[in-house]
């Protein structure tokens, strides 16, 4: 099965900027290995930032960055030095346009999937974390239940963590025919709340791709005043 897909290349392009100025902070540690493995991840700050601010990468320079968490992860094999690498791994398979083969990417989508389910069984209370979980998911596999349970852990552990609001809808919309009845109900009524808490209200157009994706959110929106005519507004103006 083809694991790149250019829904699942936006959504964790979302993802990424959603995690600039969360993750990536390096603390001095005293004890060794410890302090090896924080100095071997802080090598690959630059290109995290770079990833996360949506600036040029070379295949080259995300290699060598991945190098230097392996030995991070080798040195401090703790949930979030696994937690990091798979970040670096995920936006090294899905960004658009670095030159990865499908061998690579496939290798690395499951080394990530591998290091979240293990970062996120020891350190479960991370939002972002299970929304990279089921976008990897569902780049390996497809829409599926696997990636509705993540991202179900992934609204449980953060639910007004407002930055991955895009990145969540995109994944629900991709993913529903997976929910359940009763996580629908959920879904329907987060979403909402969504709408009602956010600051700013485009991302619910941006997500939009299909005429399907647009009848689902319209639909999630029914009751909230102003939200048929804002989608309207903004629909029209992505689409000049």
């Amino acid at each position: 099965m083809p694991v790149e897909k250019p829904s699942h290349l936006k959504t964790f392009a979302w993802l990424l900027r959603a995690l600039a100025g969360v993750g990536s902070a390096v603390l001095a540690f005293v004890a060794w290995p410890v302090a090896d493995g924080a100095w071997q991840a802080q090598k690959a700050d630059a290109v995290f930032f770079r990833f996360r601010t949506g600036e040029p990468v070379q295949l080259g320079q995300a290699e060598a960055a991945l190098v230097s968490l392996d030995e991070a992860v080798a040195a401090d094999p703790v949930a979030r030095r696994r937690l990091g690498r798979a970040e670096m791994l995920l936006a090294t398979a899905l960004t658009p346009n670095l030159g990865v083969t499908d061998q690579q990417r496939a290798h690395w989508l499951k080394q990530a999937q591998a290091d979240l389910e293990f970062g996120l069984a020891n350190a479960p209370a991370r939002g972002v974390g299970w929304a990279q979980l089921a976008a990897a998911r569902q780049a390996i596999d497809g829409p599926s239940t696997k990636a509705v349970a993540a991202l179900m852990m992934s609204i449980d552990t953060a639910p007004m963590m407002e930055a991955i609001w895009p990145s969540r809808l995109r994944l629900i919309l991709d993913n529903w025919q997976f929910f359940t009845p009763q996580e629908r109900e959920r879904i329907d009524a987060y979403v909402a709340a969504n709408w009602r808490a956010s600051s700013d209200r485009r991302f619910f157009a941006e997500v939009i791709r299909s005429p399907l994706d647009e009848l689902f959110v319209r639909y999630f929106l029914r009751n909230e005043p102003g939200s048929q005519e804002y989608l309207t507004e903004w629909l029209t103006r992505l689409k000049k």
